[in-house]
């Protein structure tokens, strides 16, 4: 039994809920340690912005960190942590090695979001008009860093199994080390009807690349075929951090409208006809077609969008990667009230089958409680693990107390 259940987060931001998917899985994950008994603390480098969750509400410690600093090593000597989920590989690259030195016997987690070098590969095959070839990511200096994280870690947490079978079968990680937990989403209730609905939305955080190539294609391309079809309909355009370059897509005259922020995107998401996300390139779940199921909203999307999300389920709409034939199904979609709901339907039986919070909540703690309990045996099972441990702490630390040193000049 263990004496007391105590978790430190390192995040790489403060999270946003109401901004990102990333903000609001962190947020699911603080939910499901706090209630099965963890004490948190969630310390990071950024500081606290207009839209940071208040984790002060939820009684939950908060410390702002530096990098290569000796005042972490006190802090996290002092809170002893007997688990540290690190939000995203970067921060395992600062942090990790001072938590192994501080702190050997608390179990290291990974919150991968989506694998990074997934979505950067595939973003720059696109700027460079290319197919993407997963074998690419062999020689990524970005997936190699990445993995070496991955396997530093005593267990990774992924949203896609996609991206569990990448992991398996392209970098040969054993099934021990990484663990499948989507954000987890619900049908909501009272939703509008067909006909009470007008309109076509799309809705993502700006500070992501794929959700700014994706409007800025929705503008050039889709948008203008769709409304020869549908001339008296709006496309609405919502998201956190619009950049000059996305306000100035602001077109009323095409009906195409840059709304910005939006306070509570469920409401505007269940007002909509239909989400349009063609996406491009990205990886992990996108959790604006989440939102768009939860709302009963359908979608049309790319096979790069729905991704990992639907397994052998019919999607929520259409999956279409050319862009005639995505205006043609979005068009069919907002005119025919019987395909809508049945695809409607379709997206609440993907949620009840894949993102239902109660089917991996236990498995969930179950599993990390069983590794922190015998650690060391998991850790022998781990050696590249433990080599790359070694070498970071005779690289990275040392550079890292040079930097230290030369600050204090």
């Amino acid at each position: 039994m263990q004496k007391y259940k105590r978790l430190l987060i390192i995040g790489f931001v403060l999270p946003e809920p109401k901004s990102s998917a990333a903000g609001n899985r962190m947020m699911q994950l603080i939910e499901v340690f706090q209630s099965n008994g963890y004490e948190i603390t969630f310390a990071s480098t950024a500081q606290n912005i207009e839209f940071s969750e208040d984790l002060s509400v939820l009684e939950i410690h908060t410390k702002t960190i530096q990098l290569n600093s000796e005042t972490f090593d006190v802090f996290v000597s002092e809170l002893n942590p007997n688990m540290v989920l690190f939000d995203r590989f970067m921060v395992e690259e600062q942090f990790g090695w001072r938590v192994s030195e501080h702190c050997p016997n608390a179990l290291k987690i990974l919150n991968t979001e989506d694998l990074h070098s997934l979505r950067f590969g595939r973003q720059q095959a696109d700027k460079e008009n290319r197919k993407f070839e997963l074998e690419e990511l062999l020689s990524s200096e970005m997936a190699k860093r990445e993995i070496a994280s991955l396997y530093r870690c005593d267990i990774s947490l992924l949203v896609s199994e996609f991206e569990m079978e990448l992991l398996k079968n392209q970098f040969q990680i054993s099934e021990n080390l990484i663990y499948h937990l989507p954000i987890f989403a619900e049908k909501l209730e009272n939703l509008p009807s067909f006909d009470e609905r007008k309109d076509f939305i799309f809705i993502g955080n700006f500070l992501h690349e794929p959700n700014w190539n994706a409007v800025q294609y929705l503008s050039e391309t889709i948008w203008p075929l769709i409304r020869t079809k549908l001339p008296d309909i709006k496309m609405l355009i919502y998201g956190a951090y619009p950049s000059q370059k996305v306000v100035q897509l602001h077109k009323p005259k095409s009906n195409f409208y840059i709304m910005g922020r939006a306070d509570d995107a469920l409401e505007v998401v269940k007002k909509a006809k239909i989400v349009l996300a063609p996406i491009r390139f990205g990886a992990g779940i996108k959790g604006k077609l989440l939102e768009a199921m939860q709302c009963g909203t359908p979608s049309v999307t790319t096979s790069i969008g729905a991704e990992s999300m639907n397994g052998n389920l019919d999607w929520n709409g259409f999956i279409e990667d050319n862009p005639n034939g995505f205006v043609r199904k979005a068009v069919d979609l907002y005119n025919n009230a019987t395909i809508w709901k049945k695809c409607q339907e379709n997206g609440f039986e993907i949620l009840e089958q894949r993102y239902k919070k109660s089917s991996f909540e236990n498995d969930f703690i179950i599993t990390i409680e069983g590794l922190q309990q015998n650690l060391e045996m998991h850790r022998k099972q781990n050696f590249i693990g433990a080599m790359l441990q070694h070498h970071l702490n005779s690289s990275t630390k040392y550079m890292s107390k040079w930097i230290e040193e030369k600050n204090k000049k």
